[in-house]
């Protein structure tokens, strides 16, 4: 890697700032190849404004010397530009994938920025047991067994995993649980398993029917389905009535999950059709999954990007993004054309190490499914649109009642959760102009051992001091760049009474915090919803109109920090319950773990355990039980 842009040919002096903008620039220019590459644009702080790729660093970057001719946008990003870093490829289709993978990793400003980028779920058949399971998978793919999928939602996989087991019978229980099962379980009785757990079904019927499942979700259910109508048939003729009603009840099982899927194309098996529909400077893309000749679910993005960015550039931004971290399909439906499509394609097929066609279709059903997409990405924006404006005006209403300048571009809650003192957790949670802004929630474990148990005031102090201490050191200063999302709050809500407002007010003036708007909101008589009590520094409390919007909506704010203070406290809680004290031990992994609890029965067993008992542990050395014997006699 090659950085440059942090050195001056002339000598400055103290008094001299260092170069910025163009004049950056222009010193990096001097010393790039001519080749393909990324740059990565960084301002005074080391903090990365943008990310790009060139088939020729030397040209690329030389247009952003040049005086005129770029959009404010730009012309500010250039301004900002303190110094940059560039990474040379061998190919142009290397950078674009560099690319698209430090886009996602930086979330640079002035880049178009995929959001919202969660983790698709897959239906796995689970084969690191005898006995496969049928399940619900996330994340990395690296279990023995056959997965199918993307899937667009949980919901979409859940209805699909529902009705695969009253087609195909197979077990979704844990390996636990079916080791322990004595009897079949009430998915037998009420046909959704066939119990291998217990024998009702040999190894080699079960094979038969993961078989089926497999070969189903592969794209085979026609024969499947015929396969069925002939076992169906067959029972019938010799009086076999039950197995033939069995039959019927899996075969229109599957046809419920063809019939859920809604569109099921003729002419392809496996594609992603990717559709995008702008308007007003905001942008949805909508992406449908087609696998196995079945529909699989769609889901709408809305990528971040400038005002001024087209379709297809946010088109193609987004493709290389989304694709990063995600299997590719053998055939990519697009609705707009654009000028690097054939090095996506080429990417692409790099990933995947198979052909894979990326194809603005004219004609026919493929453009009939385009077409299909591009409406749902207006509806869904539309949709969006429609509740950013609601939620705009909700904001500026929420500015008049609290007395600020303008409506809040972000506002944090906080509550605090324990029982009884055990397992205290500070929680934050954000909201802004879109609603919710789970990316940026916080849980603070309450780390003070010297606060009394119960002590909420000793608790929101430590979390306010730890969250504005980090801020303070982050974001020293208030951004007002409208184009993301801000990192100081305009407005804090904390659910509590006059006590909280008069700590929050102790840590700000400790940590020199101003321009944030602070409010206490106190539960009413008898905890009744609608009679909520307001404190604000130097205004006498005050309610408001239990029917209001603004009301509910600060409700329905304070309600959010409260369920995720109190299941960031459950997670902890569980956790503490699980621990075992021999994990405290150096040295204790798992096999001696599991060796000491077999010989005495539990961790208490183990702590009462003599020195010579703990020797003669197999795989426990003279050294090991003596740092055992230590541990729990304080040696």
């Amino acid at each position: 890697m090659v950085t440059s842009g942090e050195m001056n040919d002339t000598p400055s002096s103290s008094k001299q700032a260092p170069p910025k903008g163009i004049d950056v620039i222009k010193s990096v220019v001097r010393t790039l190849p001519s080749g393909p590459g990324v740059y990565r644009m960084l301002d005074a702080k080391g903090g990365v404004l943008y990310v790009g790729k060139a088939r020729d660093l030397k040209k690329r970057v030389t247009n952003y010397t040049k005086i005129s001719g770029h959009t404010n946008r730009i012309a500010r990003m250039i301004a900002a530009t303190a110094s940059m870093e560039i990474v040379t490829t061998h190919t142009e289709t290397e950078a674009l994938l560099l690319e698209a993978n430090l886009i996602k990793q930086l979330k640079p400003r002035y880049n178009i920025l995929l959001r919202d980028d969660k983790s698709f779920p897959y239906i796995l058949i689970d084969q690191t047991h005898e006995i496969p399971q049928i399940r619900k998978h996330r994340g990395a793919r690296n279990i023995k067994g056959h997965y199918f999928g993307p899937f667009a939602s949980a919901k979409s996989v859940n209805r699909t995993l529902n009705t695969m087991q009253r087609a195909f019978l197979l077990r979704s229980c844990s390996d636990g649980v079916f080791e322990s099962r004595s009897r079949p379980c009430l998915l037998y009785q009420i046909k959704r398993c066939s119990a291998p757990c217990t024998g009702e079904i040999d190894k080699a019927g079960y094979d038969e029917l993961v078989g089926d499942a497999a070969d189903f979700l592969g794209g085979k259910s026609r024969k499947i389905q015929d396969m069925m109508v002939r076992a169906m048939q067959k029972a019938a003729d010799g009086n076999q009535f039950e197995i033939a009603a069995n039959f019927r009840d899996r075969l229109r099982a599957i046809t419920t999950i063809q019939t859920q899927q809604g569109i099921n194309p003729d002419t392809l098996s496996e594609a992603d059709v990717v559709a995008v529909f702008a308007e007003g400077g905001q942008t949805c893309v909508q992406v449908f999954f087609f696998r196995a000749g079945q529909n699989w679910g769609n889901r709408a993005f809305f990528p971040r990007h400038d005002r001024a960015a087209t379709e297809s550039d946010v088109l193609a931004a987004f493709l290389t993004q989304f694709y990063d971290d995600k299997p590719v399909p053998r055939l990519v439906l697009l609705s707009h054309d654009f000028e690097e499509r054939a090095l996506l394609a080429e990417a692409l097929e790099l990933k995947r190490e198979r052909k894979v066609d990326v194809n603005v279709p004219s004609r026919g059903e493929k453009r009939a499914l385009v077409e299909h997409a591009i409406t749902n990405a207006r509806e869904a924006l539309a949709r969006r649109v429609s509740e950013s404006s609601a939620q705009r005006q909700l904001l500026e209403k929420v500015g008049e009642v609290f007395g600020l300048e303008g409506p809040p571009r972000r506002i944090e809650i906080y509550d605090n959760s324990h029982i009884q003192g055990s397992q205290p957790v500070g929680a934050m949670v954000v909201a802004g102009a879109g609603g919710f802004e789970k990316a940026q929630y916080r849980k603070f474990n309450i780390k003070n051992k010297e606060i009394a148990p119960g002590d909420d005031y000793a608790m929101m102090r430590e979390v306010l001091t730890r969250r504005f201490s980090r801020l303070l050191k982050e974001h020293g200063e208030r951004d007002d760049d409208e184009d993301k999302f801000p990192a100081w709050p305009d407005l804090i809500l904390i659910d509590g009474g006059k006590g909280q407002l008069s700590i929050t007010e102790e840590v700000f003036a400790d940590l020199g915090v101003e321009d944030v708007v602070l409010v206490s909101i106190a539960k009413g008589p008898d905890r009744d919803a609608g009679h909520e009590r307001f404190f604000m520094p130097g205004r006498k409390p005050f309610t408001l109109d239990r029917t209001s919007p603004v009301m509910y909506f600060l409700q329905r704010l304070r309600d959010e920090a409260h369920r995720f203070a109190i299941g960031s406290h459950r997670a902890r809680r569980t956790k503490a319950i699980s621990a075992n004290p021999l994990d405290e031990i150096a040295g204790i992994g798992g096999a001696r773990k599991k060796a000491l609890l077999l010989h005495f029965g539990s961790a208490k067993g183990v702590s009462r355990a003599g020195l010579a008992d703990l020797e003669g542990v197999e795989g426990i050395s003279k050294a090991m039980a003596q740092r055992i014997y230590d541990h729990f006699h304080g040696g």
